[in-house]
């Protein structure tokens, strides 16, 4: 997922291209200016701000009872909080286990060896990626049968979103650290390349130990360079069309992976986010497209001409692996299919895999629409109704989306003999809304189709079709005047009730006095904009995030309005709590940054994981368990903030502050890494997390002294060899065999 504030690789991570004049949570209801009563906001003199937590009466479900008590005896939150840490180690509370199962570089596929961790190792193709992220859980029987039921053998199918970089290489997997000018060598760019997309590995319990499954005929790869169908609206459509898909109906892999999502009928679906970042567009471009309107739209998706790729990838030779990252105009054809100028028209979409049959292509789901994505959740299956896919685009600035099905739900699909082809029925055909919220509480969703006349009459962009809206999906939204957030990152369903939860991780570009395009004004669904030290350095804006949730109107998934309010607050326990820690956390509870977001439909539990770049002086990333209330448990709060104009008043929807027994701390993350992506066996006795890019603050100029890496995780915790720190996923279980989070 996208890294936060202040992190040395956040070049290509913070991406704002929203220039359009839509309000930011209806901002002219939501603010009134005065010159009498004017109170600046407060600054925090302490490191940095966290994440806070609203109202909770227990939302357990599968046997939980509301109250936080489960079962006979069993309490959910009855865990001792984990303090807050810099240890280059994972924090769990007392009566629990961590065991390391699955790590950057190993071998899954006949043909790799064992990894040696020191730069040399090669095939990663058929070794498991870097970064993992999202991830879900597909329970296998002891006869290597698709079942739900099973809790000590299944898949974990598993995003790679990224490398570890500083200076266009990724240093940590190279001998050298790799070169770090262009042109990159082939040898290099080979190995980055296949380190991104997913991975599926079947994992096993014997006894109370979980392993992964070197030689398990499950075990695949998915990278950028395999093969994938376009599906959907856009399928065959003109700005599909490449040299490698002259029908525009498949592309190349999948690329920078990040949240994750399980549909009712059993398949796996990946989001693609900071895609844009790896292609390069030459500094003439836009003449030579004559400025037409894909112009625009490569500028809306963060491409100007002359934007330089993340990796330079395209510099390593002429082959058409390589050709394909150069986003520019380079042959004759009026279509483009004698170059890559619409290779970037393939990425950026949720994707479709079946995680039991690697002989099924995956599926770029476009009716789904095009943006930075992170998770893709559903609604709950109700028979005969229809589904609602809940997702965020996680850039500043960005928009809230749902897609509706066209066809309703039929629970003789939730276990069909072909997934894939369920995934046609359900993801192909629906509705695309993007949401605009309203100062007292409410909101709506606006469709994304050719009958709005928003759309229609659009000055900034003629759309052609649904398609062009599906691929174009940002562009449609800004037509409509949708909201602007605080980068919608993860999104989860309470299993309680419904409502749908999202985290917004933070927006250095919030201000009370903004100056520039790209700075916004506070308003009721970003209500802070503050000031928030860290090592004696400014932090502005909102650097803490927040989370946000809402609930459905009349016509349950299929609804076009709406409620909200704000879940919790990040920030310090220290922090100001009239204008900063509204959720009033303790130093049990405060957190940074909030990300990762998942609902266990075993338990009930709210999980909340954080990628932090402003509270890190303070503490390692984290994971906290919650108990939340409902929409609306809370109160309305006014903020005010000295503005060029006077005082500027905010009105905001609080959500019910969280106790002790609603929301504390379940884990702590080591050095410079992010705690991402939850899944669980049934029983919910073994949780599956990843720690993303631990040690990422390392310079590479360090790479020969181990001593000076920022991380030595997962080596220092006796999981393989060498001492460079590796991404991993990790599985927590409880001493007394009991329920995580109990």
């Amino acid at each position: 997922m996208t890294r936060s504030i202040e992190r040395p690789s956040d070049i290509f991570n913070n991406e704002d291209s929203n220039t359009s004049d839509n309000l930011h949570f209806d901002s002219v209801l939501s603010t009134r200016l005065s010159r009498r009563n004017i109170l600046r906001s407060g600054a925090s003199a302490a490191a940095t701000a966290m994440l806070g937590g609203a109202a909770l009466t227990g939302c357990a479900t599968d046997g939980a009872m509301t109250g936080a008590m489960a079962g006979s005896g069993e309490k959910m939150l009855g865990f001792s909080a984990v303090p807050k840490s810099l240890a280059d180690a994972v924090s769990v509370p007392p009566g629990y286990k961590v065991d390391i199962i699955y790590a950057l570089g190993d071998p899954i596929l006949p043909g790799a060896s064992a990894f040696k961790n020191d730069g040399t190792d090669a095939d990663f193709d058929k070794r498991a990626g870097d970064h993992h992220d999202g991830m879900e859980w597909f329970g296998l029987s002891a006869d290597g049968q698709p079942s739900r039921s099973s809790v000590e053998r299944g898949l974990l199918a598993v995003n790679h979103e990224a490398t570890t970089d500083e200076k266009l290489s990724s240093f940590f997997i190279h001998a050298n650290g790799g070169k770090t000018s262009l042109p990159r060598p082939a040898a290099e760019v080979d190995k980055e390349v296949a380190l991104h997309g997913i991975s599926v590995v079947e994992i096993r319990k014997t006894g109370t130990q979980w392993a992964y499954v070197k030689d398990s005929a499950f075990n695949r790869r998915l990278t950028p360079l395999s093969d994938i169908e376009i599906a959907g609206p856009a399928r065959g459509h003109a700005q599909l069309i490449t040299k490698y898909s002259p029908t525009g109906t498949k592309t190349r892999g999948t690329i920078n992976n990040c949240g994750t999502g399980i549909t009712p009928w059993g398949s796996f679906l990946t989001g693609e986010e900071n895609w844009a970042g790896y292609f390069n567009r030459s500094s003439l471009d836009d003449a030579i497209r004559d400025n037409d309107k894909s112009v625009t739209a490569l500028k809306r998706y963060g491409r100007p001409q002359g934007a330089p790729s993340r990796h330079g990838w395209e510099t390593a030779g002429v082959a058409d692996q390589y050709e394909r990252w150069n986003n520019s105009v380079t042959g004759t054809s009026k279509d483009g299919r004698d170059d890559y100028r619409n290779e970037m028209n393939g990425q950026g979409y949720v994707v479709e895999v079946d995680a039991y049959d690697k002989t099924k292509l995956a599926k770029k789901r476009s009716a789904l629409g095009r943006y930075a994505h992170e998770s893709a959740v559903f609604s709950r299956a109700m028979a005969g109704q229809p589904l609602a896919v809940y997702m965020g685009d996680d850039s500043r600035n960005e928009y809230i989306y749902k897609y509706v099905s066209n066809a309703k739900w039929d629970a003789a699909d939730a276990n069909p003999s072909h997934r894939m082809a369920a995934g046609d029925k359900y993801l192909d055909s629906g509705r695309m809304y993007v949401a605009k919220f309203n100062s007292n509480g409410t909101g709506e969703w606006i469709e994304l189709s050719m009958d709005n006349p928003a759309i229609k009459s659009f000055k900034g962009y003629a759309f052609a079709d649904q398609a062009d809206i599906c691929i174009n999906t940002r562009l449609a939204a800004d037509a409509v005047g949708a909201t602007k957030m605080d980068r919608p990152e993860w999104c989860s369903v309470n299993p309680k009730n419904g409502e749908v939860y999202y985290s917004l991780t933070n927006n250095s570009n919030r201000s009370a006095n903004p100056s520039g395009s790209s700075q916004l004004l506070p308003d009721s669904a970003n209500p802070r904009a503050y000031t928030d030290m860290k090592n004696g350095k400014a932090q502005n804006g909102n650097p803490n995030g927040h989370i946000l949730r809402l609930k459905e109107g009349s016509g349950g998934a299929a609804a076009t309005s709406l409620t909200w309010d704000v879940y919790l607050f990040g920030a310090e326990a220290g922090a100001d709590a009239r204008q900063i820690n509204l959720s009033n956390l303790t130093n049990d509870q405060d957190l940074s940054s909030p990300d990762g977001l998942w609902f266990s439909p075993h338990t009930g539990i709210c999980w909340i994981q954080t990628d932090d770049g402003a509270y890190t002086d303070q503490t390692n990333c984290m994971m906290l368990a919650a108990l939340p209330g409902q929409v609306g448990d809370g109160q309305q709060v006014t903020l005010n903030y000295a503005a060029a104009n006077g005082n500027l008043a905010v009105n905001t929807q609080v959500g019910k502050a969280p106790t002790s027994e609603t929301l504390k701390r379940f884990l702590v993350g080591p050095s410079g890494c992010e705690i991402t992506g939850a899944c669980e066996t049934p029983d919910g006795r073994a949780l599956f997390i990843n720690i993303q890019h631990p040690g990422e603050t390392t310079q590479q100029a360090n790479l020969a002294d181990p001593a000076k890496y920022t991380s030595q995780w997962p080596a220092n915790a006796g999981y393989g060899a060498g001492k460079r720190p590796r991404s991993a996923t990790i599985v927590i279980t409880k001493a007394d065999g009991g329920r995580i989070g109990s």
